[in-house]
């Protein structure tokens, strides 16, 4: 875990890491499979790789996106994941559409689920586990929540479809996202979250009973990939150890 002083220091320190990681994936393998994550600090990375500072960093015909989870809208829509990376970040860098594989959340949820889990299938490559993302971006949410994977129902449930539909009771609207298992396939998973909203879940998360359904985010502590917590100060104002 790396802790920062600031939601703007969050968002470099995100932004250095994806460059870090596409450019050991590019040249490894040629290419750089990464699942982007919707929310404000993802935004504020996404909007500073798309600066001259960081555009000439990685060689970005050769990234291929990928989304963590969606909103079950329309893409012009406001709350929509994918609009809020076409804006920031694909415009900004000019990536090609057929670069990007989005979640269509216009579609019926169950459809939509089955047909991102059929083209991640398609496009990457398989471990014996799962379709392989080089990068999964996430957040945490206060509750706790990553992806779409939301507290009061089991995060595994239909683990074996990679993707799934889910129904977020709270907030009365259907949602996509990856599935657990899917996010134990990837070869790395990245993980911010800011501000003192966040401080009491994530000391759960980190430091807690393991209780998966009531804090999702706590199944990042027990998968396979190599997860990285990245935090600034107010989240991580009540952990017992920063280190």
């Amino acid at each position: 875990m790396a802790v920062v002083d600031d939601e703007r220091a969050l968002a470099r320190a995100v932004a250095e890491r994806v460059i870090g990681a596409g450019r050991a994936a590019i040249a490894a393998r040629g290419r750089f499979e990464l699942a982007l994550a919707g929310g404000s600090t993802p935004k504020a990375a996404y909007a500073l790789l798309a600066t001259a500072e960081f555009r000439g960093a990685l060689d970005w015909k050769r990234v291929r996106f990928f989304f963590g989870d969606e909103r079950c809208v329309p893409p012009a829509d406001a709350q929509s994941n994918y609009r809020m990376a076409k804006e920031t970040l694909f415009d900004g860098l000019s990536i090609a559409a057929d670069r990007v594989f989005r979640m269509r959340g216009e579609d019926d949820p169950e459809r939509a689920a089955g047909v991102y889990a059929a083209v991640l299938l398609r496009e990457l490559p398989e471990t014996n586990v799962a379709p392989t993302l080089d990068l999964i971006m996430l957040g945490m949410g206060p509750d706790g929540h990553t992806a779409s994977l939301f507290p009061g129902s089991d995060p595994f449930a239909g683990d074996e479809l990679l993707v799934r539909a889910v129904y977020v009771e709270k907030l009365g609207v259907h949602r996509i996202t990856l599935t657990p298992r899917m996010l134990g396939a990837a070869r790395a998973v990245l993980v911010a979250t800011a501000g003192d909203a966040k401080a009491e879940s994530l000391a759960a998360v980190l430091e807690g009973p393991y209780e998966p359904v009531r804090f999702p985010s706590q199944i990042l502590t027990r998968v396979q990939s190599q997860v990285t917590w990245l935090v600034d100060r107010a989240a991580a104002a009540r952990l017992t150890s920063r280190a």
